[in-house]
């Protein structure tokens, strides 16, 4: 286990049934240990002394019937280390629950809100959650994507990780089995900011592609004209540019 210090949101789009998390935080990689999705489950956010299995079995009694809370109270009262993980879930009903154990890093905390629950360990204080909850309200009518990249930028705009930052990440799941955003800066000097960029090329050239990749309902799923000319422009010429040539 990692000591992550970390602010994260675990949220759910009650109009489209999306489920995302993101995450960031001054560990290299975040991204890969941190969120816990399942299509039509429910999303999980597992921080401070993070623990893995809390997101591997809290999407387990997600499965069987357990609502947030319930799934929440389970895993806390099954975990030694209760009282330095951090730990926030939402699930297929919108209900929320989250978790800060008596002695994650000050500052620590979390808020839940409608279909979403924001958290942070190690942070230079209650701002940055009190940021990201007013971003995550005030964006509901954005899809879950955008709405998670602004939750991000507003906590980071309000001070973030006490140590600094390095790295950064946005996943989201739909209604397929994979992801239908995940976007990671696993070490840069700014990873937020760094988020931000990758996701606006990701925004006008990937997820046209990825409305037209296979579903298990439709594996012949084909992809506008326009898309296919898109994806056949070498990369600086494509909407929203690029860093560099393919």
């Amino acid at each position: 286990m990692n000591h992550l210090n970390t602010f994260s949101i675990a949220a759910r789009c009650p109009r489209t049934g999306m489920f995302g998390v993101a995450v960031s935080t001054a560990v290299p990689a975040v991204g890969g240990i941190v969120p816990f999705i399942k299509p039509g489950l429910g999303a999980i956010a597992t921080q401070s002394w993070v623990n893995p299995y809390l997101g591997i079995d809290g999407l387990k009694l997600l499965e069987e019937g357990l609502p947030a809370q319930g799934a929440l109270d389970r895993l806390i009262a099954a975990d030694p280390g209760r009282d330095v993980r951090q730990l926030g879930i939402v699930d297929r009903n919108g209900n929320v629950a989250a978790h800060t154990g008596s002695n994650c890093v000050d500052w620590a905390g979390h808020i839940t809100g409608s279909n979403f629950t924001v958290q942070g360990n190690m942070l230079v204080g209650a701002a940055t959650i009190e940021a990201m909850a007013e971003a995550a309200e005030k964006s509901a009518a954005f899809p879950l994507y955008e709405r998670l990249m602004l939750v991000l930028e507003a906590g980071q705009a309000a001070g973030g990780d006490k140590r600094g930052k390095q790295s950064a990440a946005i996943k989201v799941y739909h209604e397929e089995e994979f992801a239908y955003v995940d976007i990671r800066v696993d070490e840069h000097r700014y990873p937020v900011a760094e988020l931000r960029r990758v996701f606006e090329i990701v925004k006008h050239q990937l997820l046209p592609f990825a409305d037209g990749m296979p579903s298990r309902k439709d594996p012949l799923r084909g992809l506008p004209e326009e898309v296919t000319a898109m994806i056949m422009t070498p990369p600086p010429y494509r909407p929203g540019g690029t860093g560099g040539v393919a």
